[in-house]
């Protein structure tokens, strides 16, 4: 068994301009994007790259039908209809039609394709990072942390101009309005989707305890003053849905995998927070992927039935209120259990399953952090300050509050929480935590740098950012799942297909993408191999 599988990250940012509060997020986010993609450490020195919308079916519900176009959200319209890419058979070079230079001149959204596979882009009113794909959830983090320097070079590009442009990681505005940081998961399509939703459920309503980010006021407008442990809580609306900006699910049902449909499932996870801790982002991440295994091995204890939840919703709101970690949570059952009961019974249910099977590093990474971690929230929660993101910020925050005459009603409060998530160095709280040794890090600050320019070697995101690094003129269009390559002297565009995750790697292209002298050459050699 393996916590290691296909993993994605995003992020939407806020964003804001500090010398004008009333300017236009979406302009703001399109500099960003633009500066970026212009001059950015990672742009690949061709400007902003196309969007390859092949794959982009956002209306496909894993419960078995579609939702019909004219009766769904523009929120859930994130695909390019009018302009799909061939269907791919999974291997074949494809011939695609040549744009016309009106077609070229057309309006269309910013979009940065990089080095390190990842994309750029403006979503709805923010900016947006998402990570290249990944084979395990330590990558996962590393990928992740280098969205963040990305982001914060190109604040610094925009305000080289004149802006004072502020970046924040962190999912509210304290004024009723929320934004994500998904998850994607690559998993077995034999796992029937209605024990993802039965099983997950009570898992991602509990899991903030280790991986929230803490939060300033209760209600989604703070209408309570009051400390909770996740941002994004209290915008959940709903158990299982297709939505992801209004009536939020708990459960995500969009079936829009990114690979061969036949043998995966991208589970798409929008509830977590954006995370700046190393080990809260590697806890929600690993123990995603752990839970996930159980489902896939066949080998779920028959004690997980249950963990069933009474009300899901209103126990995500419940949990995430409750920073003391001692309020009980309605079991269909009848009994009432704590957050950190539940936690600790899918963590024994892992441990039941595995047995005495060997595990890579990876997974005994998770177990041992998963442990630990629960063992310090339920004796002593302070001590796990430098791990969970959340405990941090609720000690200083509970400190600062006492200091200032004990309400939770403060202008002072609010300004530390939001600071808490600035990504401006000489503003940010966590970075002064860090350089002062209070947050576990699992990479060094210069690994962060590399994963900012380089991809991932073990999936397709490989060739992908490859290509953009050598060869930038010549990418048209880039997607998760294909490439669209111009190359001199061809009468149509060349597609180069990537529907297999683990395809396109380092050790199987690799040498012939570094020894290409042109593009031509690097197809010639990639079809005759």
């Amino acid at each position: 068994m393996s916590a290691r599988r296909g993993i994605g990250l995003e992020t939407e940012f806020g964003i804001i301009d500090a010398d004008d509060p009333q300017a236009n997020p979406i302009v703001l986010s399109t500099e960003v994007v633009d500066a970026y993609g212009g001059r950015g450490s990672a742009a690949g020195g061709a400007g902003a790259i196309r969007w390859d919308y092949h794959g982009e079916d956002p209306l496909n519900d894993a419960r078995g039908y579609r939702l019909d176009r004219a009766s769904a959200h523009p929120s859930q319209l994130t695909d390019d209809p009018d302009n799909p890419a061939p269907p791919a058979d999974g291997t074949q070079l494809q011939s695609v039609r040549r744009p016309s230079n009106e077609e070229l001149a057309l309006p269309r959204a910013s979009n940065a394709v990089l080095t390190n596979g990842a994309r750029l882009y403006v979503d709805h009113a923010h900016p947006e990072y998402s990570s290249p794909e990944v084979s395990n959830p330590r990558e996962a983090i590393l990928w992740d942390r280098a969205g963040d320097m990305i982001a914060a070079e190109a604040m610094d590009l925009v305000n080289e101009t004149g802006r004072n442009l502020v970046i924040y990681k962190n999912n509210v505005d304290g004024k009723g309005a929320a934004y994500g940081s998904h998850e994607n998961y690559l998993m077995d399509r034999n796992v029937d989707f209605s024990d993802v939703i039965r099983y997950l459920t009570p898992f991602f309503v509990t899991r903030p305890i280790l991986c929230g980010t803490g939060r300033l006021g209760l209600g989604q407008q703070s209408q309570q003053p009051g400390f909770q442990i996740s941002q994004r809580a209290d915008y959940v609306e709903n158990d299982v849905g297709l939505e992801t900006t209004f009536n939020r699910p708990i459960i995500n049902t969009r079936d829009e995998p990114h690979s061969e449909a036949d043998l995966y499932r991208r589970l798409h996870v929008i509830g977590g927070d954006a995370n700046q801790f190393d080990v809260s982002n590697l806890l929600k991440v690993g123990t995603t992927s752990l839970v996930l295994w159980l489902l896939e091995s066949g080998r779920l204890p028959l004690s997980m039935d249950s963990v069933m939840l009474f009300e899901p919703v209103r126990a995500t709101w419940e949990v995430s209120h409750d920073p003391t970690l001692t309020r009980t949570i309605d079991m269909q059952d009848g009994s009432q259990r704590t957050a950190i009961d539940i936690q600790q019974m899918y963590l024994d249910s892992v441990l039941e399953a595995l047995g005495d099977d060997e595990v890579d590093f990876d997974t005994r990474e998770i177990l041992d952090t998963w442990q630990e971690t629960l063992d310090l929230l339920r004796t002593d929660l302070f001590a796990a300050a430098g791990k969970v993101e959340w405990v941090a910020k609720y000690q200083m925050l509970d400190s600062l509050r006492q200091r200032t005459g004990g309400s939770w009603d403060n202008d002072r409060l609010r300004a530390f929480d939001l600071q808490w998530h600035d990504l401006r160095p000489e503003r940010s709280i966590v970075n002064r935590l860090d350089q002062a040794g209070r947050v576990e890090r699992l990479f060094h600050p210069e690994q962060v740098v590399w994963a900012t320019r380089h991809a991932p070697e073990s999936t397709r995101a490989y060739l992908r950012g490859g290509l953009i690094r050598r060869f930038a003129k010549n990418v048209m269009a880039a997607g998760w799942d294909g490439i669209t390559l111009d190359v001199p002297g061809y009468d149509s565009l060349v597609r180069i297909p990537l529907m297999h995750p683990e395809r396109a790697t380092r050790d199987l292209v690799g040498q012939m993408l570094e020894q290409a002298e042109s593009v031509e050459d690097f197809l010639v050699r990639l079809t005759s191999a």
